[in-house]
């Protein structure tokens, strides 16, 4: 008789919110082959936070080529009705009004690049202690006046319910590309919830991403358990000045108020994954989510390339 492997992070099957204990990893032992980027100050805070800020870590001339790559981006896809190109909510095709573009790293070349370099990839590396690959990749807009918020979760609930990651053996790495005010909506983080993975109410429907990356309503967090973790770990924003980069596991709680103030805040997210840690079938029988929003074809082994300016 075969048994079958108990899922250690059940979600979206019951009718009451929960909370357990992580059974992985944070911090991966670190392969010695490669030169370590981080001192143990950094790997013990990230460890414990779940997350770590890394002040400018591109330079002035960087962060204005990459702008630049985003705003051609943005000026290219909007109104093509391309899949990838998530407009907010409530608006209409030709409002050109774009919340995220997802799949960038292989829609342009210089974000192909700037996956590589090492100054990022290493980090991932090393935190996740193995090679790793791209799961998602996506520019997030938040225009001045009327970038709207993005709801608190933890991605490893969606990735492991809707693309069947199955460990959390994965990072998200935002690049500011644009100064991130404590005003403008930054990255918002509860330190220490990495270490409690929050099970969530409700069934997943078909097709759930075409609604969610717009607005998410399934996989939501309980309020109450969200207090009970910010209560515990406190709120961090990530304000930072562009060119700066936030490392944060898969299963920190984050999000972003909405931006009401005239000053744009665009970031540029890479998921990275670890080779030994890709997707199984989704949970509940779903069907897998796209391939430009979660990666299962020609999954390879990202290897370090220096930002090369034009």
């Amino acid at each position: 008789m075969i048994m079958l492997s108990q899922d250690a992070y059940p979600t979206r099957t019951q009718n009451n919110a929960g909370i357990l204990a992580r059974q992985d990893p944070v911090v991966y032992e670190h392969d010695s082959t490669h030169k370590p980027q981080l001192d143990e100050a950094q790997r013990a805070s990230y460890q414990e936070n779940g997350f770590l800020l890394m002040p400018e870590l591109f330079n002035a001339e960087e962060v204005a080529y990459l702008f630049d790559a985003m705003q051609a981006m943005r000026e290219d896809f909007t109104n093509t009705g391309r899949k990838e190109v998530i407009a907010e909510l409530g608006n209409g095709a030709g409002s050109g009004e774009v919340r995220s573009i997802f799949n960038v790293h292989r829609l342009n070349e210089i974000f192909a690049n700037l996956v590589r370099d090492p100054r990022v990839l290493n980090v991932a590396r090393e935190i996740l202690g193995s090679e790793v690959y791209i799961h998602q990749s996506r520019i997030n807009y938040k225009p001045g006046f009327t970038g709207k918020e993005f709801y608190w979760h933890s991605d490893f609930e969606t990735w492991h319910s809707e693309d069947g990651m199955p460990t959390m053996r994965a990072l998200s790495c935002s690049i500011l590309l644009t100064d991130n005010s404590e005003s403008n909506g930054p990255l918002m983080l509860i330190p220490g919830s990495h270490h409690h993975y929050v099970s969530c109410m409700g069934e997943t429907p078909d097709e759930n991403y075409k609604k969610s990356l717009k607005k998410q309503e399934v996989g939501v967090p309980d309020q109450i358990l969200l207090r009970y973790l910010a209560d515990m770990g406190g709120i961090k924003s990530c304000a930072g000045k562009a060119g700066s980069v936030v490392f944060f596991d898969c299963n920190t709680m984050h999000g972003s108020n909405g931006n009401i103030t005239p000053y744009p805040r665009s970031n540029v997210f890479f998921v990275y994954n670890s080779i030994a840690n890709q997707l199984d079938a989704p949970k509940g029988g779903l069907e897998p989510r796209p391939e430009f929003v979660a990666a299962r074809e020609g999954i390879a082994e990202l290897t370090p390339q220096a930002l090369a300016i034009d």
